[in-house]
């Protein structure tokens, strides 16, 4: 079967389609089932069909999104609207349970052991969102009483502070839980008179064993009179390390073993690492029992929370009755997976730290805010990730390259192009004559000016390109001249005055180039580091995004004498 021109039209329509929808090159399986669809007359020859479809996509591939969404509009402007359509309920966020415009406080509590994940972005993003949609309050509490498992990192704090500045969020108010422990004894001492929590002295192990069996320990029924006494023992430190635990009384035959007499404080004789409470304390509030006084002191009213912290919201849930509260609006949501890290946790990144594995916590390879932040990751495009990424119970396994698809759409219209040439090889051109070539610095902006090269008859070019040339092969030297290759040992080439037609149709390929004089360029990302050399306007982008042509987007992060360093961010 020969297709006819409005076969392949319905083909290239539904191939652009699904580029635009997913932001990437199309997906052969799916378009193929939009074009049976339509045209069921050609469900007789797929083979044809296929065919055609590897050869479009093909194409498409090599252009950008904002060419795709172009071409979309032009020939099948429909299918935008139809993408528009199907897409804006799904835009933003679901309306929240029982929430009342002026009157939504909502909090993001993070332990700050280290600096913000990409796990962490989420909960930043998604909340502060929610608050600014029901113009409510939005509160930054650091969970910070763990001197010992999660001990705090000092820097962390600033860290957190100046990645909400960077997404652009402000904290209505920030709260260290450190420095509340007097609002936590106090609540510690209510309960103890009511009877509703004990001192109990048993060893980890004997109590666990108490309580699988559904018994009360030995010190469940001691009067508030002597829970007081040891109490106030604790707090003057007359117990050692793990010696005393305060319980909350719950329902000790309970199903569930992880409810039955949970504790609640604990004795540590460790330093904390905010000056400002050193080693103040001993006894140290676990996070069930913070987090629980918290809520209610700072009146929350909605909670996000992962799933797999249910329990804690069902241990919560006896202060809360005990002390007649309403318990917050709670939503779970499921865990991320990130394809490209993996199973991570910031204590397990801290050791490699401290273990010479990383440069530090915005070494490219990482999933924190700080290594996406250096990388050239724009706010916004984080922003827009986490929040199509929705609130549900569903664990979501998603992949780094739609970040960047969003990423893509805000940097490419305003990132200048340099050429950046890696494994360079020298190429001699016998027979060009000292110029200056102009570059546009953006290929469809002109009006942002242009880079003047200087150059002699000699450049650079990758060795990627090299292992593809031949004898005789015509090449286009990007915005500098056509060239035909006359030796490979030494690599030597004359100007050819090829047309622009022959050209095309001889299909020869273009490719980037730097003259000798450019500078070291030292590229680090998430797959290690690629040294190259680069054009000298490089070194006037410090702190920018440009894209290395034919390599992909990066930021200028340093620029010395001897080396610039850029951060690559994606393709």
């Amino acid at each position: 079967m020969t297709l006819s021109p409005e076969d392949l039209k319905t083909i290239e329509k539904y191939a652009y389609q699904n580029a635009v929808k997913y932001g990437k090159a199309p997906q052969p399986k799916a378009v193929m089932g939009k074009v049976m669809g339509e045209c069921p007359q050609l469900r007789s020859d797929p083979k044809a069909v296929s065919e055609a479809l590897e050869a479009i996509v093909a194409e498409i591939s090599k252009e950008n999104p904002e060419t795709w969404e172009a071409k979309l509009s032009e020939i099948a402007p429909e299918l935008i609207e139809a993408l528009n359509v199907k897409k804006e309920p799904e835009k933003g966020l679901k309306p929240l349970e029982g929430a009342e415009m002026g009157k939504v406080v909502m909090r993001f509590a993070p332990n700050p052991n280290g600096p913000a994940t990409l796990g962490s972005a989420r909960g930043m993003v998604v909340n502060s969102e929610y608050v600014k949609m029901y113009k409510g309050k939005f509160i930054l509490r650091f969970d910070d009483t763990d001197p010992d498992i999660k001990r705090p990192m000092l820097e962390a704090y600033d860290w957190y502070l100046d990645d909400f500045k960077w997404l652009g969020v402000v904290p209505d108010q920030v709260v260290y839980a450190s420095d509340r422990f007097p609002l936590y004894y106090d609540y510690a001492r209510k309960l103890i008179e009511m009877g509703k929590a004990y001192v109990c002295f048993c060893k980890g192990e004997n109590f666990k064993r108490f309580k699988d069996a559904k018994k009360a320990c030995p010190h469940r029924d001691t009067s508030p009179e002597e829970n007081l006494m040891h109490w106030e023992k604790m707090l003057a430190g007359e117990y050692e390390d793990h010696q005393a635990v305060l319980r909350i009384k719950t329902d000790i035959e309970h199903k569930d073993p992880a409810l039955r007499d949970w504790g609640a404080f604990r004795i540590r004789k460790m330093s904390h690492p905010r000056p400002e409470i050193g080693n103040k304390y001993v006894v140290w509030p676990l996070l069930d029992f913070a987090g629980a006084i918290e809520d209610h002191e700072l009146g929350m009213t909605h909670i996000i929370r992962g799933k797999d912290l249910i329990d804690s919201e069902k241990r919560q849930s006896y202060i809360y009755k005990y002390f007649g509260w309403k318990y917050p609006i709670t939503t779970h949501w499921g865990r991320v997976k990130i394809h490209e890290f993996g199973k991570f946790s910031t204590s397990t990144l801290r050791k490699a730290i401290e273990a010479g594995e990383y440069s530090g916590w915005d070494d490219p390879r990482l999933p924190t805010v700080r290594a996406i932040r250096r990388r050239g990751i724009q706010a916004e495009a984080l922003k827009r990730f986490m929040i199509d990424m929705g609130v549900g119970m569903t664990d979501v396994s998603i992949s780094m390259e739609s970040l960047y698809a969003e990423n893509r759409k805000i940097v490419d219209p305003i990132a200048n192009r340099y050429f950046f040439v890696w494994n360079p090889v020298e190429l001699e051109i016998i027979d060009a004559e000292p110029t200056v070539v102009k570059a546009p610095l953006h290929p469809t902006d002109h009006t942002r000016g242009f880079r003047e090269i200087a150059v002699e008859n000699k450049v650079l070019i990758c060795h990627d390109d090299v292992d593809k040339l031949k004898v005789g092969s015509i090449i286009r030297l990007k915005d500098f001249c056509n060239i035909e290759i006359t030796s490979l040992s030494p690599l030597r080439a004359k100007i050819s005055d090829i047309s622009l037609e022959a050209l095309k149709k001889a299909k020869a390929k273009i490719i980037h180039w730097v003259p000798l004089d450019g500078i070291n360029v030292k590229v680090r990302g998430p797959e290690g580091d690629i040294d190259g050399i680069g054009e000298q306007g490089i070194a006037a982008e410090l702190d920018k995004i440009v894209q290395f042509e034919r390599f992909g987007f990066c930021r200028i992060d340093s620029v010395d004498e001897g080396q610039t360093v850029a951060y690559f961010a994606h393709k």
